[in-house]
């Protein structure tokens, strides 16, 4: 909905008066805590606007509660205390969490089932609904702000390098040709580099090429999954990467997004890093730039599968004496953002990518890619092949600080302190403890 359709539905309330009072008193309070900040706090406002002018029987309020960390400890605290909000925005890698949470929340399936409201798992793209689903297909939360990892080129430097910007490089072979060229020409200060190390370099990595990440796939299957990042196919990433780094081909350059500024400045000639920056570089980047599909190894894949997603879904909560209307409300308020429009706006304002196929099926028809070429890049990633159980994403608790703890024994190795084999055999080790404390939490 235009913001000038909300704006006249509002001088249309205030031309009735009279009527205003009544109508307000009519409505169910919704809360719903997200951790939007700047202008995507501005879309879910904006969101949470229309819906209000939508219908009469809820009134969501949307507020902001900090960082994706922040949020759910907020969160943990407000339930504990029998004072949740209805609905919470919780990062991908908090979903075992919630799983875990019990009848604290009220997943996704159930409310649609409870409250009699149409919600159907089909309508959203594979790879997206799997990362947020039980293995029988039912949806635990509602996809929210989706993105996934895309390599990134600086358009620039590969013309300087001599390179053809218009064919990226599709394997990793071809990154490293490409790395050389431009560490040899001078095109960029950094030829290579990756942000979020272990979700780009590890959990996407091991999608792509459809190997394990964890047993009982990648925890979908089990909390007492294992990882297997110390795999033969691992180690050789790990192996390939420390060469790099020692040829100057490839900087690491820190932990999560502390990397992006090298891609958003120009000094990165090839970054790996999230789609979702295409705001921030067509906004600051003083550069030619263009997006491109991450690279595989043929040795290890023919065709590559889909990537998996980032970003965060949005969790039904339960609290004492939470009335029928209440969760009505909720499941109201979910079915208005899974429409064409509403999940086509969202993709098309913010960058993250439309969750329901609908909703990439109308920007298209809207001529939204004609005129943001390569927008739907990480669309046509995240819906290459069919999603196995190594690609449809990561059912591990506490995988936050396993995160950490790989980016921490991948640095060492980078450093020379130990080899690829070691640091991926320490990695394992200190994640698996990690599973094991979730696992016993869980059960106590």
């Amino acid at each position: 909905m235009k913001r000038r359709t909300l704006l006249a539905g509002s001088v249309a309330l205030a031309a009735a008066p009279l009527a205003r009072p009544a109508l307000a008193q009519a409505r169910t309070k919704i809360i719903w805590w997200h951790a939007m900040t700047a202008a995507l706090g501005e879309e879910v406002n904006r969101l949470a606007a229309a819906f209000n002018a939508s219908q009469h029987e809820a009134e969501l309020t949307a507020l902001y509660k900090g960082g994706y960390a922040d949020t759910m400890t907020a969160t943990i605290a407000a339930f504990r205390a029998g004072q949740a909000p209805h609905l919470v925005q919780i990062f991908e890698v908090g979903t075992a969490s919630m799983l875990a949470a019990g009848k604290a929340v009220k997943q996704v399936w159930e409310l649609a089932r409870e409250t009699g409201t149409p919600i159907d798992p089909a309508a959203y793209i594979p790879a997206v609904r799997g990362y947020y689903s039980l293995p029988d297909g039912r949806m635990a939360s509602m996809p929210f702000n989706s993105s996934t990892a895309i390599t990134w080129i600086n358009k620039d430097a590969f013309e300087k390098a001599g390179l053809d910007p218009t064919r990226p490089p599709a394997t990793w072979d071809e990154v490293i040709a490409a790395g050389r060229a431009i560490k040899a020409k001078g095109a960029a200060e950094v030829p290579v580099t990756t942000s979020w190390p272990s979700w780009i370099q590890f959990e996407q990595y091991s999608a792509l090429h459809n190997i394990p990440f964890a047993t009982k796939a990648n925890g979908f299957e089990g909390l007492d999954a294992e990882l297997v990042v110390n795999s033969p196919k691992h180690v050789k990433h790990v192996q390939r990467l420390i060469d790099m780094a020692k040829e100057g081909v490839f900087k690491y350059a820190g932990r999560d997004n502390a990397p992006d500024p090298l891609l958003i400045s120009g000094q990165a000639g090839i970054s790996f890093a999230t789609s979702g920056l295409r705001g921030d570089l067509a906004k600051s980047a003083k550069f030619a730039w263009a997006p491109a599909m991450l690279p595989y190894d043929p040795a290890l894949i023919a065709t590559p599968l889909n990537s998996i997603i980032g970003g965060a879904s949005l969790w039904p909560m339960t609290a004492p004496g939470r009335t029928p209307a209440e969760y009505k409300g909720v499941a109201s308020f979910l079915a208005f953002l899974s429409t064409p429009e509403n999940a086509a706006a969202w993709h098309q304002h913010t960058g993250y990518v439309p969750v329901t196929l609908a909703g990439y099926e109308l920007s298209k028809k809207q001529g939204f890619y004609e005129k943001n070429p390569g927008a739907d890049l990480p669309i046509h990633q995240l819906t290459r092949g069919t999603p196995t159980e190594n690609s449809k994403g990561l059912r591990l608790g506490r995988l936050p600080e396993i995160r950490n703890i790989i980016q921490e024994e991948l640095e060492k190795a980078l450093a020379g302190e130990q080899g690829a084999q070691a640091a991926m055999d320490s990695a394992v080790a200190r994640g698996n403890r990690v599973l094991r404390e979730f696992q016993r939490s869980v059960r106590t």
